[in-house]
């Protein structure tokens, strides 16, 4: 597998358009497979550092650093919260009420603008994932969400975490009733992104229909930081992958933008 594509590089830094199911670095010794931080430290030596995380099942920006001031530099900004994370995904609306802490305006939509702020710890039940605690052992955490275009029981969100919990944005939506599409984790497993559902008169082929996006609906969009050499504020931006982009077409096409949710 060749090296994801480059966003940015210069001799302290190097941005990389990370794809949808490749992860980050290998969790255990002796896993096998391809990760990113595999691929890079082959062409850039093994000081090569990432300096965030990235669900290996979500797409876009990893920031890594070239050297040790620079990873110094760059960690201390997501520790004091002055990087700035933009996510975009494609969630499942779920009825109001359906979930505890549900965000929903009178009619029962998501607002155009809310904030999510639910403390976050280790789920004991599961581990590895994270669950809302509101007593001891979470920590609290906010979610700036951004309602970009409402498609009935879909909606396509702009999402900024104040914070790096892990799984904070997947976490959160789901938490407010508007889980990530296709998040094995959090999700509603209900809710698949059918073109039959939207399209009227939809005509099948022989072969059973596929989803028209089946992996996690996330994808880090940018990232802001302060250059670790030039001070210069800086942001990268990854493009949107070709899956989600063909599934907000259909959806932009054939669904109802101004429906109300169920």
């Amino acid at each position: 597998m060749t090296l994801p594509n480059i966003l940015m590089e210069d001799d302290f830094l190097v941005a990389f358009d990370k794809p949808a199911g490749m992860p980050v670095a290998q969790g255990a010794p002796r896993s096998r497979g391809v990760s990113l931080m595999g691929l890079a430290r082959g062409r850039y030596g093994g000081q090569l550092a990432s300096v965030h995380r990235l669900d290996d099942e979500a797409s876009g920006v990893v920031l890594c650093a070239r050297t040790k001031p620079a990873l110094d530099f760059l960690s201390g900004q997501f520790q004091s919260k002055t990087a700035v994370k933009v996510y975009l995904a494609l969630v499942g609306v779920l009825p109001a009420g359906a979930a505890p802490a549900a965000v929903r305006d009178g009619a029962g939509r998501l607002p155009a603008e809310f904030s999510v702020e639910l403390p976050l710890g280790d789920d004991r039940h599961r581990p590895g994932l994270m669950r809302v605690q509101r007593g001891r052992g979470g920590t609290p955490s906010e979610t700036r969400v951004r309602l970009l275009e409402p498609f009935g029981r879909f909606a396509w969100v702009e999402c900024r975490p104040l914070g790096g919990r892990a799984h904070q944005v997947r976490a959160h939506l789901a938490a407010c009733g508007a889980p990530v599409l296709n998040d094995r984790l959090y999700g509603d497993p209900s809710a698949v992104l059918l073109l039959s559902e939207i399209k009227r008169r939809y005509k099948g082929g022989r072969d059973p229909e596929r989803p028209l996006i089946s992996r996690l609906a996330l994808h880090a969009a940018a990232l802001g930081f302060t250059h670790p050499a030039s001070r210069e504020r800086i942001e990268v931006a990854a493009p949107l992958p070709e899956d989600l982009a063909i599934a907000l077409k259909y959806l932009r096409r054939f669904a109802r933008p101004g429906a109300p949710t169920p």
